[in-house]
């Protein structure tokens, strides 16, 4: 078996720690972490091992720590390591399974290598000083004071431009209503007096218009005419007749005696 790089250490490591988990197998006696170093380092065959009194003396161990329970924890994650490489290792290899045992000692070697790197950042994490603790913040901490400088890269045209429209918001504005064409009520009535002596018999009201009245003009005219009719007629002077809703209305002027 190709033996691997290790460049690397658990920290902290099983010969400086008083409560590290001591083995006594059949063919190892020492620390679990020296165990689980040597292995991922692949000089120690762990076809050897016996699980079982390596899960023994860890329930044992387990007992005796229930103080330190973060130490045991570290150790339950090494004995399961050991426990999976060994079984990778036991296993007769299939040539369709992916990955290899050497492969899963590498990987373990990668994740051994990620943990120790992790215990390294919080062990320096947790050196630094703490704020309330090795420092203190002042009270009323000093603000920070902005100094903004202006810088203008408007071109020539752009000047321009923001002055002329400067001007003519500043310029008054005249607003001019149109001036719609209309037929007034006085002028429809004088045009209907002098019309209706001309006609001796019914004439529809259309007819009493003036022809070169075009579009509103002449719609401003029939509203103007019929008004100027119905009050002709309310004062005797003229007839009115319809044949029906909305049929043409007609108009003559009334008879002696005949009132509308």
């Amino acid at each position: 078996m190709e033996e691997l790089p290790l460049d690397f250490e658990l920290a902290p490591a099983a010969t400086e720690r008083d409560d590290a988990l001591q083995l006594n197998l059949e063919s190892w006696e020492g620390p679990l972490d020296l165990l689980l170093t040597l292995a991922r380092g692949q000089k120690v065959d762990l076809r050897q091992i016996s699980i079982l009194q390596l899960v023994e003396q860890y329930l044992a161990f387990i007992a005796e720590m229930r103080a330190k329970l973060e130490v045991a924890a570290d150790y339950l994650v090494m004995a399961a390591w050991l426990a999976y490489l060994k079984s990778a290792l036991l296993l007769p290899k299939d040539p369709l399974e992916e990955p290899s045992p050497d492969e899963l000692a590498l990987r373990l070697q990668l994740r051994l290598q990620r943990l120790a790197a992790m215990r390294e950042s919080a062990a320096r994490l947790l050196a630094r000083d703490r704020i309330g603790r090795d420092v203190f913040l002042r009270a009323k901490p000093e603000g920070l004071r902005e100094v903004k400088v202006r810088r203008w890269d408007a071109s020539l045209y752009d000047l321009l431009a923001a002055y002329g429209q400067v001007k003519l918001r500043t310029e008054p504005v005249v607003h001019i209503v149109a001036r719609r064409p209309v037929i007034t009520l006085d002028a429809a009535l004088q045009h209907l007096e002098r019309m209706i002596g001309m006609k001796v018999d019914w004439a529809e009201l259309s007819d009493f218009l003036p022809s070169d009245y075009q579009g509103p003009l002449r719609r401003s005219a029939i509203a103007s005419s019929f008004v100027a009719a119905l009050e002709l007629a309310r004062q005797g002077r003229v007839d009115l007749k319809q044949d029906g809703a909305f049929e043409p209305l007609y108009l003559k002027a009334a008879s002696m005696g005949h009132p509308a």
